[in-house]
């Protein structure tokens, strides 16, 4: 049996979930999967999907109980004879939940924020799904206790990053730091977030700021990669905070590999909301010191110290843990070798396989 999957994206942002879609969708082709997206014209998904050569459906996705959309992806299910139905947001969950049920296809939810999901009878969708997939364990644990899903029923499968674009021994430093114009003997501090408020940019540029008074031996670049609703609240905050020259907003960035292979240290701030960060699997990959807070399953990644991790929210912990990695710049920057652990354990290649054997276990 050929297994052919139908992905559905209501989000038109381009963030870690809709990243994961796409890179799924690819690395899931490889393997003989034939792959098909459902989302709406105006997102960057769908211009995206579109690049890959990915046979992209454009539906409204007016609401949860959108009939026109629901009728559609009946239409495209019977006539492309769609055997799995896999949803990724709130209002696409429950209509492409609903076609595939009627259109009698396998139902996947694939969850991949932390946040928590309504305790309701009538938020009854997730519990209708064939199978659930959490882009981490505190996610799946989370359905489990609070959403009544079966546990048999829900695997945790973190995105994986791409081993070989991901690899710092293929990139050169300097040729990295150049790109973005980080100078020789700067410190160079960065982010990698889609520009939203959970991200908690605030935290970050505060803590710049703060470095930049406290350690006056040094010189800084902090880079925010990423883009977003929040980009004119983080300008108006580098205004006001008189650390405009310190400061690169880049927007959003295709070379992440060449980003983080340009930094010094890697700074994840936020505060809810996350599943498995995807730059913060990348950073992981590329060796990278790192400073992350606990939010979502951010602890799923740690193993034996490769990376310090704070308090979620707390300016005082990432002021001071970032003063200390200062400290010890005039020993230079030895890399963490955290990149094996994740080919192990987090790599493309395990989120794939692990993909692909739900969907056959699912179709028997």
């Amino acid at each position: 049996m050929i297994v052919k999957v139908l992905h559905t994206e209501w989000s038109d942002g381009w963030g870690g979930q809709e990243i994961r879609i796409i890179q799924e969708m690819i690395a899931i082709r490889e393997m003989g999967v034939e792959v098909f997206l459902a989302c709406r014209k105006e997102s960057i998904i769908y211009k995206k999907s579109l690049e890959n050569n990915i046979q992209t459906f454009d539906l409204p996705f007016r609401g949860n109980l959108d009939l026109i959309t629901m009728i559609k992806l009946i239409g495209i299910i019977k006539k492309n004879k769609i055997n799995i139905v896999n949803t990724h947001s709130g209002k696409d969950t429950w209509v492409g939940g609903f076609a595939a049920k009627i259109s009698k296809a396998k139902f996947i939810r694939t969850r991949h924020l932390s946040n928590p999901i309504k305790k309701s009878f009538f938020n009854f969708i997730n519990r209708l799904a064939d199978h659930v997939i959490t882009t981490g364990e505190k996610i799946k644990k989370d359905m489990i206790e609070n959403n009544n899903i079966i546990p048999q029923k829900i695997i945790s499968i973190p995105t994986g990053p791409d081993q070989e674009i991901f690899d710092p021994k293929k990139l050169s430093k300097l040729e990295s730091r150049s790109i973005f114009s980080i100078r020789n003997k700067e410190i160079a501090i960065g982010m990698l977030a889609v520009l939203r408020k959970f991200k908690r940019h605030d935290l970050f540029l505060n803590m710049a700021k703060k470095i930049i008074e406290t350690c006056t031996e040094y010189n800084f670049k902090f880079l925010i990669a990423g883009d977003g609703p929040q980009r004119e609240n983080i300008e108006n905050l580098i205004q006001d905070l008189g650390i405009k020259k310190n400061v690169k907003l880049l927007g959003h960035i295709d070379n992440q590999s060449n980003f983080l292979n340009a930094l010094d240290l890697f700074v994840i701030c936020s505060d809810s909301g996350e599943g498995v960060p995807q730059s913060l699997m990348q950073a992981l990959m590329m060796d990278l010191e790192i400073i992350s807070s606990d939010a979502g399953s951010i602890v799923d990644l740690y193993n034996n110290e490769n990376f310090k991790i704070i308090r979620s929210g707390n300016q005082e912990e990432l002021n001071d843990s970032v003063i200390d990695f200062v400290k010890r710049a005039s020993n230079g920057f030895p890399k963490k070798n955290t990149r094996q652990y994740m080919i192990q354990n987090f790599s493309k290649e395990q989120m794939t396989h692990k993909t692909l054997e739900v969907y056959k276990n699912l179709l028997g």
